[in-house]
């Protein structure tokens, strides 16, 4: 179906539980914590000067409560169809409102033998002295710590401003990256030690398999690395001097997971050409016993032929013991094959 640009339609898997909206307000000294029962509760008012608000959506599926989320910060009718279609790649976006947009993939392990990975998206709306976090409800409350560390007051959360707040939860999910890369790399192990081994339960589907979840890791944390890099590198007034190192770690973390992504590609290239080569190494072993035993049975077939012949005038048949003749020259010319087989190293 073709709608109009700025049309709120949800792409993605049906779920039937419905969206959740928790509202946090910190600053150093004070915070608290509500589930919103109204929208009415998220309307930015003058109980919130000083405070930092974080409003934490699980569940976009509900595009009707999106919209009007929207339409409260006065959010761009584009910025919240990206974040409704959950098939969107990863961006960064800075709106003429005033609102900073970005939107990542948080990695999921869905099973481990073989290795199937599973992305749910997540978006960030940053303003002043608030953010709005988006979550596809695949899974728990992926910033379950951040907010375990906002009501401790442990760390640095809670004495900085939402940009901070925004790295603190793009931090979990460049973090968790670590995670799928780990597994990529013990999957790869196991891999290798297979293909080397010349495992006959290892195939060419399993690598490729292996391939497409690599593709599929990449393809997401790509764009992150140009995402972080306007961040630290834009003269941009919602991210603060202080917060930019912050950030620049990011960056660090994405270049590092970017290179350990090529290294596995690399390797995993080499595992497909090694495999290929012991495929074709054991069908040539297979064609070498072939050819032998077909050049070992040649003259037997020939002296066979010969003496199946029914002619009149054939001095051999009459031999009273030509049939044992005929035994010992085909054992002799067998023997005589092996070694001469043996001796010219071909088996």
């Amino acid at each position: 179906m073709l709608t109009s640009p700025g049309t709120l339609v949800y792409i993605g898997p049906e779920t039937e539980l419905k969206t959740r909206i928790k509202k946090i307000q910190y600053n150093e000294k004070v915070f608290s914590e509500s589930v919103v029962k109204s929208l009415i509760e998220c309307v930015p008012g003058e109980r919130s000067e000083g405070l930092i608000t974080w409003l934490n959506v699980d569940g976009i599926h509900q595009t009707s409560l999106i919209e009007k989320l929207g339409t409260l910060y006065e959010l761009h009718p584009l910025l919240l169809e990206d974040v409704v279609n959950t098939e969107h790649k990863p961006k960064i976006e800075l709106y003429d409102s005033g609102h900073l947009f970005v939107t990542l993939k948080m990695l999921h392990i869905d099973s481990e033998l073989p290795l199937s990975i599973s992305a749910e998206h997540v978006s960030f709306v940053l303003g002043h002295n608030y953010l709005i976090s988006f979550q596809e409800e695949l899974s728990d409350d992926i910033f379950t710590s951040v907010l375990a560390r906002l009501k401790a007051s442990v760390g640095k959360t809670r004495k900085n401003g939402a940009d901070y707040l925004m790295f603190a939860l793009m931090d979990v999910v460049i973090d968790n990256y670590f995670i799928i890369l780990e597994k990529l790399g013990d999957q790869l192990d196991l891999a290798e030690d297979q293909v080397i081994r010349g495992s006959k339960h290892f195939t060419l589907a399993d690598l490729y398999a292996l391939k497409r979840e690599i593709t599929l890791v990449r393809r997401f944390i790509w764009p992150v690395r140009d995402i972080i890099n306007q961040l630290i590198r834009e003269d941009n007034p919602l991210v603060s001097k202080k917060s930019v190192p912050y950030y620049r770690d990011l960056y660090d973390h994405v270049v590092q997971m970017i290179d350990t992504i090529d290294s596995y590609r690399e390797l995993l290239a080499s595992l497909a050409d090694v495999h290929l080569s012991t495929m074709s190494n054991r069908m040539n072993a297979v064609m070498k016993t072939l050819t032998i035993f077909s050049a070992i049975f040649m003259p037997l077939t020939f002296i066979v032929g010969v003496y199946g012949m029914n002619f009149d005038n054939m001095p051999e048949l009459h031999f009273h013991y030509g049939y044992f003749y005929t035994w010992a020259l085909m054992l002799l010319v067998t023997v005589g094959m092996v070694f001469y087989f043996k001796w010219r190293r071909w088996f």
